[in-house]
């Protein structure tokens, strides 16, 4: 069934560019996001209008919100294994039912169609698609080919991730994405999702957010597999980044036509004093492992000198066999940006009592019982020597991170200037939201100011980086409704969507009511 495909195709056709030219250097080792003059975003007294054609949906995680770890054939993924760890998840929570998308996906798509949304994020899950690595689950498969019928049906783009940390636990056996074999296997993976959807899905996403999947879960220990070295974390990020280029490779052959995108989550470092060389190091060795480990390999075809100067300890530079760099660079036609907040960094330890030392990188995650595990973290940067985090004294999400949409524009604005922009490739915002502490009414309805504050102001510094020169297509706000949250388990609420954990509920949110009217008008109100 190939249900109302002409909307899907032309949203998606948006996205296509002419393809970039050659190849460019490696940038260079500066922190660039200091503006030259003074930014000016929106005020929240403005309307703001976006074009027709610009492109609203929302973004959810196949472990987050599927549930069915056990059915349809689905195997064990390296996040059913670590939440069999003692106090690596908040409450011991795992994703087994979370927010059973997988048997309630027609009453999900229909909440988004009737909020008015164009296109929907989504990831496929690679134990569910490839059980243990192996061979194609026609199973899983169906499920996804089922799910994308009816986001067509509903006038909804399939945007499609093949990676949301859900790999196999059987390859992680085998050595994870620490061994370069796993990132062939994950070609295959991807073409065996194209086979099967490759007629009606016409936006693909290779890698999310690989920074987390790398440093955050095989250096920091925070996220699956739980791994503590800085190693480890390196020759994962360097694989990851082939399993991309390799993706991306056999896609562009297998479907021309396709938009080929990946999707980054990123940082605004800047020095807590500019006119201290201290503070400047942190800065630019933050920018280094965060964003320019990623960013110049995909754009640039290299990585910057002082990148395999950081990591030259870590085996960086033994990984790069020939051939690599040219394969991670192949052309894309998207770069989809993730931002919740920057970094005042400095080269001097905070001093006693600053609450940002160290408070979006924890360093432990403890169960509610007194007595129960807690797993000792380390900082996810494979160079922390010199890099500490500060607070600018802004509010901040129950997250504990700051809330700050002007780096929102300037880091649109860097991308766009230093990689998109010279390469023809469109920036789509593919993740934006905030958790706070949500109160529910007898009926369920949570009266969200803060997170619709938090999603206007970032709508508004969008505006703004558009105004100013970004090419800017979409924004895809995090996330669609409620979900298991990683090792907070489900203690941490980002949704536009209230779920009931107890009834699968779902009730919209003062948010999510927000939202559905800029996407159905294009229009952020005056507040």
């Amino acid at each position: 069934m190939t249900a109302n495909p002409d909307r899907a195709a032309g949203l998606a056709a948006s996205a296509r560019t002419p393809r970039p030219g050659p190849r460019l250097p490696a940038l260079g080792t500066t922190v660039p996001f200091t503006p030259s003059q003074p930014l000016t975003l929106p005020t929240a007294t403005d309307a703001v209008g976006f074009e027709p054609g610009f492109l609203w949906g929302t973004a959810t995680a196949a472990y987050q919100i599927e549930g069915a770890a056990a059915e349809g054939g689905r195997k064990d993924s390296i996040w059913d294994a670590f939440c069999r760890v003692p106090g690596a998840v908040k409450n011991g929570d795992d994703g087994s039912v979370a927010c059973d998308h997988y048997h309630r996906y027609r009453e999900d798509v229909a909440l988004m169609a009737d909020l008015g949304l164009g296109a929907y994020r989504f990831s496929t899950s690679w134990a569910r698609v490839r059980p243990d690595g192996g061979a194609p689950n026609p199973e899983g498969l169906d499920f996804y080919s089922r799910l994308v019928d009816e986001l067509l049906e509903r006038d909804i783009v399939p945007w499609l991730t093949l990676y949301h940390w859900d790999l196999p636990q059987a390859l992680e056996e085998a050595g994870g994405w620490t061994s370069r074999d796993t990132a062939y296997r994950f070609a295959e993976y991807a073409m065996t999702v194209h086979d099967a959807l490759g007629d009606r899905v016409r936006v693909w996403t290779t890698l999310n957010e690989p920074w987390c999947s790398s440093f955050l879960s095989y250096t920091g220990g925070e996220h699956a597999p739980g791994r503590q070295s800085r190693a480890d974390g390196v020759a994962a990020g360097h694989h990851l980044l082939l399993a991309h280029g390799l993706a991306t490779q056999a896609l562009r052959e297998a479907d021309p036509d396709a938009t080929l995108g990946i999707t980054l989550n990123f940082t605004v470092a800047d020095p807590v004093d500019p006119t201290d060389p201290a503070d400047v190091e942190a800065a630019r060795r933050e920018d280094a492992t965060f964003n320019r480990f990623f960013l110049d390999p995909v754009f640039a075809g290299a990585y910057a000198p002082d990148v395999l100067e950081l990591l030259e300890p870590y085996g960086l530079a033994d990984l790069v066999q020939d051939g690599d760099l040219a394969v991670i660079s192949t052309p894309l036609d998207a770069l989809g940006v993730n931002y919740y907040n920057g970094g005042a960094l400095s080269g001097h330890p905070a001093p006693d009592g600053d609450p940002a030392a160290g408070a979006n990188r924890p360093q432990g995650v403890r169960e509610d019982a007194a007595d129960a595990p807690v797993r000792t973290l380390l900082p996810p940067t494979p160079v922390p020597e010199g890099v500490h985090h500060r607070s600018r004294g802004l509010p901040t999400t129950a997250m504990g991170w700051e809330v700050q949409p002007e780096g929102l524009t300037r880091l649109l604005l860097r991308l766009q200037q230093d990689y998109t922009g010279p390469r023809g490739v469109a920036l789509y915002v593919t993740e934006n939201g905030a958790a706070y502490d949500d109160v529910s009414d007898a009926d369920g309805f949570v009266d969200d100011q803060d997170r619709l504050g938090f999603v206007d102001a970032h709508l508004r510094a969008v505006r703004a980086a558009i105004d100013a020169g970004a090419d800017v297509r979409g924004y895809f706000a995090w996330s669609l409704m409620d979900n298991f949250e990683w090792a907070h388990g489900y203690s941490k609420r980002f949704g536009l969507v209230r779920v009931d954990y107890e009834t699968q509920r779902r009730t919209v949110k003062a948010s999510g009511r927000w939202y559905g009217q800029v996407a159905r008008t294009g229009v952020v109100p005056a507040r």
